[in-house]
């Protein structure tokens, strides 16, 4: 998605585009399965109340004794879970250190843990008869001294620090590591981890819920039908119509979901087909195992665009925006019949990028032409090298021998937005390409939304995430599903802006919240914000595909690459959605 720069020399070009990319499978981790698994029964369920009972042959499943797990309940109340698997995270760790280490009175309330729990670590590796008062030790400190006991490595530790900021609890600092574990592990078969400790007590658990490796066997009778049978791959079909588009013979698709990816609430996740080795892989394992859906937008509009969906919506039903947009270069710009060569046999642009061809390069086009005339056709090689500019660039005949790039609005035209969506408010030529290039394309996105209009004919409360222009928003406002509630979230503040501006210029009744970053989503606020609103009904995400796309050959490093790396936040929030929306029933 976010690519070169506007303008970039043609010279210096990699052309070779997601959609060009022949990428003929994805291969998967052969047994790479995660699911959650059900509690099983635990003689602390007899000893329970029937209040507590639940909870308590909850957090026995996750593998914590039933000591442990009523005296974590005594201390924090049966409510609050993740003050209750903060406390047993913490006494794991303690119940496992050295003699030395266990410094704190477990009978004390673990709401004092950040002031005295940690502060007990300070002193690890001094010897008291013969230093002076140890110096004060940061949080931070203390919580990578703490992470580094449990067992993760200090880079480990570090990172997750960094990442999710230094006011993180432990169980989302050790919950995020997991997840980098699990994400680096898969390209090989899973298990434990190797050449990695592992966390003690933990097992990889996430905040209410711990994953389970299935052996490979099992997993292989039950995979879905994306998966090769003979080298457990992804493949990406061909054409891609996924569970079906408009105006296509499709054959009749079922599918059920896993049990833990059942909604409400919904969630819906996008980003590039075109990933690299193991990453739709991963995105599937992270999201209950949910089979993604392949949809090119050229079955939409004039433009291709190969996206991978993952969601838990129905399938059936589906409609699609009305009325339809144009699907040939020709029926979107018709102006453009009279000066299009016969030798340009396109009728679809390619992908729609983040940059446009430089005026340097359409003037070379029009000076390699202007020796040949209407009557006689320039060489084939002439021929292809424009061809190949003009399929890269996405460029059109404006005149005689004269091509040129899309302007703003005709590519608000193509993804679905309404005209000047992105105009306005001091934001420039290159901002508008840019946020444009990185959209949702609205008709397709919508017609997989579509099915939602008769379940929420009142309204709808929706967490965008990665929200960029707000393609989900169009799309449910399109759809006419009202928009009663929205947490918008996008580090752009140029988007944010856009967003902004459509809300108030489509008279929009509801209430619009526009964050800056995910990472400010943490349970508290997604607890307040959930208790005001009545929760969400649906989840919206497409994390950024920088280290993803197929035209970027510089940091194209999957999941684990610094902006693409944020596909962790969208789990992390969608599952602390689920667990507060369960916790609340």
């Amino acid at each position: 998605m976010a690519g070169d720069n506007c303008g970039v020399e043609v010279d210096n070009i990699d052309w070779d585009t997601e959609d060009e990319l022949e990428i003929e499978s994805i291969p998967l981790a052969s047994h790479a399965s995660l699911t959650f698994p059900s509690v099983e029964a635990n003689m602390a369920s007899s000893s329970a109340g029937p209040s507590n009972s639940k909870i308590v042959d909850h957090f026995i499943g996750m593998g914590f004794s039933a000591k442990m797990v009523m005296k974590a309940i005594e201390e924090n109340g049966e409510e609050n879970t993740n003050s209750i698997l903060e406390t047993l995270l913490t006494l794991s760790a303690l119940e496992n250190s050295p003699p030395k280490q266990q410094h704190v009175d477990t009978d004390e309330s673990f709401s004092e843990y950040e002031g005295s729990f940690l502060d007990d670590f300070t002193d690890l590796d001094s010897d008291s008869e013969n230093e002076g008062p140890a110096k004060p030790v940061s949080d931070v400190d203390n919580k990578l001294i703490f992470l580094v006991d449990m067992g993760y490595s200090e880079d480990e530790a570090n990172a997750a620090i960094e990442r999710c900021g230094a006011h993180s609890s432990i169980a989302e600092l050790t919950d995020f590591i997991s997840a980098a574990q699990i994400s680096k592990a898969a390209d090989v078969l899973l298990g434990d981890l190797p050449d990695r400790p592992k966390p003690k007590n933990l097992d990889g658990c996430s905040k209410l819920k711990k994953r389970r490796h299935y052996d490979y066997e099992a997993w292989k009778k039950k995979k879905p039908k994306c998966f090769d049978d003979d080298d457990e791959t992804i493949r990406l079909p061909n054409p891609m119509l996924g569970f079906g588009v408009p105006n296509e013979l499709c054959p009749t698709v079922q599918r059920k979901l896993p049990e833990a990816a059942i909604g409400p609430p919904y969630f819906y996740y996008e980003n590039v087909a075109l990933a690299p080795k193991g990453v739709w892989n991963t995105i599937s394992r992270f999201l209950y195992d949910v089979e993604p859906e392949f949809v090119d937008s050229k079955h939409f509009c004039a433009a291709a665009r190969k996206r991978g969906y993952v969601h838990n919506l129905p399938i059936h039903n589906r409609f699609p925006l009305l009325p339809m947009p144009p699907h040939t270069i020709h029926e979107a710009f018709p102006l453009t019949r009279k000066w299009w060569p016969s030798w340009d046999t396109r009728t679809q642009l390619n992908c729609l990028q983040t940059c446009i061809g430089s005026a340097r390069l359409t003037d070379r086009i029009r000076k390699a032409l202007e020796d040949y005339d209407s009557e006689r056709d320039p060489p084939l090689t002439v021929q292809k090298f424009i061809l190949d500019q003009c399929r890269k660039w996405n460029l059109v005949w404006v005149g005689k021998n004269k091509v040129a790039p899309l302007e703003p609005d005709e590519v608000e035209m193509l993804l679905g937005f309404p005209k000047n969506h992105t105009r306005g408010g001091g934001i420039s030529r290159t901002d508008r390409y840019k946020s444009l290039g990185n959209s949702f394309q609205v008709d397709t996105v919508a017609y997989h939304l579509s099915v939602l209009k008769d379940m929420f004919p009142g309204g709808i409360n929706l967490l965008s995430l990665f929200s960029g222009i707000g393609g989900a928003e169009v799309a449910l406002h399109r759809l006419g599903i009202p928009l009663k509630n929205v947490v918008s979230v996008d580090i752009s503040e140029v988007n944010r802006n856009i967003v902004r501006s459509w809300w108030e210029q489509t008279n929009q009744k509801g209430t619009l919240i526009d964050l800056a970053d995910v990472q400010e989503l943490d349970a508290d606020r997604l607890q307040y914000y959930m208790n005001l609103f009545g929760g969400f009904d649906l989840v919206v995400g497409g994390s950024p595909c920088n280290n993803l796309t197929g035209s970027n050959r510089y940091t194209r490093d999957g999941l684990e690459g610094k902006e693409s790396i944020l596909f962790y936040d969208y789990f992390r929030i969608l599952d602390l959605v689920k667990c507060i929306a369960t916790k609340t029933e």
